[in-house]
Formats: C-alpha cells, sequence, structure tokens
C-alpha cells in the first residue's frame, strides 16, 4: 500500500467516526458527553483538513500516490 493509499484509507476512518459521533450525539441526552462529542468533531475536523491537505500535496508531488 502506497503513503498516499495509506493516507486516503485515514482520512476515510476520520470521515466515518465523524458519522458515527454525530449519530451518537444525536442520541444521548447526557450533555456532558454531548459537549465532550463537539470537542472532538472540532478536533477530528482538523485533522481531516490536515488529511485532506496531505493527500492534495501527495498527489501533485509525488504523481505515484495518485490511487
Amino acid at each position: 500500500m502506497t503513503v498516499g493509499s495509506q493516507v486516503k484509507s485515514c482520512y476515510a476512518s476520520i470521515k466515518s467516526i465523524e458519522g458515527a459521533l454525530e449519530s451518537l450525539h444525536e442520541t444521548t441526552r447526557n450533555t456532558e458527553l454531548q459537549t465532550a462529542i463537539e470537542q472532538a468533531n472540532i478536533l477530528l475536523a482538523e485533522v481531516k483538513n490536515d488529511m485532506n491537505n496531505q493527500v492534495i500535496k501527495l498527489t501533485k508531488e509525488e504523481p505515484q500516490y495518485k490511487s
């Protein structure tokens, strides 16, 4: 597996985690848990953005990482 593929796989996993957390956020009544999920989603959004930027960088710099 290439570095590009690993980064893309990690990015997809992060998106999946975001969906799971959103679902949990919508179903829980625990305000502490809701706050923790909101904070986690902020961090995940930053990580997802960084991962997306890395995918773009790898694609531009290393054509072999496109797939």
